[in-house]
């Protein structure tokens, strides 16, 4: 009973967040306070853009990603995955990359990392992510995960004409994408360096010195973060898509599914 309990509230909290989170006077300065630096970033003065989306769709890839191919630093908001971030954005003209992913590969994924939320309520979560924004969608550049994680170049290259910046683009070569995913990897380890270069506040020099420093820490202090593809998620998500599949979920499938096929780029 007292594990029932837990799952209960664990579910009405992750219903609570999806509504309360697409309300930006309500949810960021409560985000604020919970998270005040330096991974996950809110929206700020000081925000030069915003990278963000319904979880598992890529955030962390582009945040590496955009970081890695700059000269200098560049203050991002991000991980937050609440829609008011972006609304925010929208409405302060903050440029803005919204991510995207086909909503079973996005849902599946998050309940793997998230076994605590239901596959209905992921879906009601989603659906509601995306339709919120819709009506700031021209204030925005979409990514979609694919496109994101084979040719984020591409996609840097919409936001500079999108918003007259001038951001470097990425390069999907080997050397860099080892170095993203290393990255990625090394994320559980909760270090405020890397962190920080997240979000703008250490430099790209400043993250390599450390870890070439000897003392530098390798365990891992929040698995959950080292998220990276592995023939075990595969496995586990394979036989989630039974699940995926019950028929009393048709309507939410075909809700998330028309929310993603409208709200992705053209």
């Amino acid at each position: 009973m007292a594990g029932q309990s837990v799952s209960m509230v664990r579910r009405a909290r992750h219903v609570l967040r999806t509504r309360v989170s697409e309300h930006p006077r309500v949810y960021l300065p409560f985000a604020r306070s919970k998270y005040p630096g330096p991974s996950p970033e809110v929206i700020s003065r000081e925000t030069e853009l915003v990278i963000d989306g319904y979880t598992r769709c890529a955030t962390t890839f582009a945040v590496y990603a955009l970081q890695l191919s700059q000269p200098r630093p560049v203050r991002l908001a991000h991980h937050l995955h609440a829609p008011a971030q972006l609304i925010q954005a929208a409405r302060v003209g903050v440029p803005a990359l919204v991510l995207i992913r086909e909503p079973q590969g996005a849902i599946l994924s998050q309940l793997i990392r998230e076994p605590n939320v239901t596959l209905p309520d992921a879906l009601v979560a989603y659906a509601r992510f995306y339709s919120c924004l819709l009506p700031y969608r021209d204030k925005f550049v979409v990514g979609d995960f694919e496109e994101v994680t084979h040719d984020f170049g591409s996609v840097i290259r919409r936001i500079n004409a999108r918003f007259g910046t001038s951001f470097a683009e990425f390069v999907h070569t080997e050397s860099n994408m080892r170095e993203c995913l290393d990255l990625i990897k090394q994320r559980g380890t909760l270090s405020k360096t890397l962190l920080g270069f997240e979000s703008g506040v250490v430099s790209l020099s400043d993250l390599r010195r450390e870890q070439q420093c000897p003392s530098h820490p390798h365990a891992l202090l929040d698995a959950e973060e080292a998220w990276v593809p592995s023939a075990e998620r595969e496995k586990a998500k394979s036989a989630l898509r039974d699940r995926w599949q019950r028929p009393e979920l048709v309507r939410a499938r075909a809700r998330a599914r028309n929310v993603y096929e409208t709200f992705r780029p053209g």
